[in-house]
């Protein structure tokens, strides 16, 4: 897996599928509210096909009063006995719900990619010392059968070195496998990778 790239962008997390649900009710959301509030409006028709004020609107408010008067050829929403606006408080509710679960996706989204970059930067620690220490058993290793082959080492010594060997040899392949997790890790993380959208489908 190729390493991340300096500079990405805190946009790659908008690529996460719990971003993008949370994102897609929120935008539902907004449209319950528009419709709710669309609700209240008359619906007639405003001009003749001439361009000229219909009778329906200009029957609206009679004798030039701020009342509302109609007729039962028009529907009039805005007397629906308050269930115009129980609705549209309804929706108002369920879009501060909406905004809160897209805020709380957010903040998992750069939570998780935090965890994932600060397990990262101790992987990597913990690898770079342990190739120092497989190194040294190494060269240790060959020194003992160096020893042992000019009969100045035991051979419980050669044992002891290529056990050191072994051992930090096997310590040394399980960090680099939790380094591919957490490579993995942070790649779901971050929605799919570390490339911007844009360069990886103009690299396909």
């Amino acid at each position: 897996i190729a390493p991340v790239a300096p500079g990405a962008p805190s946009e790659l997390l908008e690529r996460r599928p719990d971003i993008r649900q949370a994102e897609s009710r929120l935008k539902a959301a907004n449209a319950q509210i528009g419709a709710a509030r669309a609700a209240f409006f008359p619906r007639i028709a405003l001009t003749t096909d001439y361009g000229s004020v219909s009778d329906a609107f200009s029957s609206l408010f009679a004798g030039g009063t701020s009342v509302w008067t109609f007729a039962p050829r028009i529907t009039l929403p805005i007397f629906a006995g308050g269930r115009n606006r129980a609705n549209l408080d309804v929706a108002n509710a369920r879009k501060h719900i909406a905004v809160a679960e897209y805020e709380k996706a957010v903040q998992t989204a750069f939570r998780e990619v935090a965890d994932a970059f600060a397990a990262r930067d101790w992987i990597d620690r913990q690898l770079a010392a342990q190739q120092d220490v497989h190194a040294a058993d190494g060269a240790r290793l060959k020194l003992a059968e160096r020893r042992y082959a000019g009969g100045v080492a035991t051979y419980l010594e050669l044992l002891d070195a290529q056990r050191s060997t072994y051992e930090s040899g096997q310590e040394l392949i399980r960090l680099k496998e939790r380094r591919l997790a957490n490579a993995i890790a942070l790649y779901r993380a971050l929605g799919g990778g570390w490339a911007p959208a844009s360069a990886e489908a103009s690299a396909v």
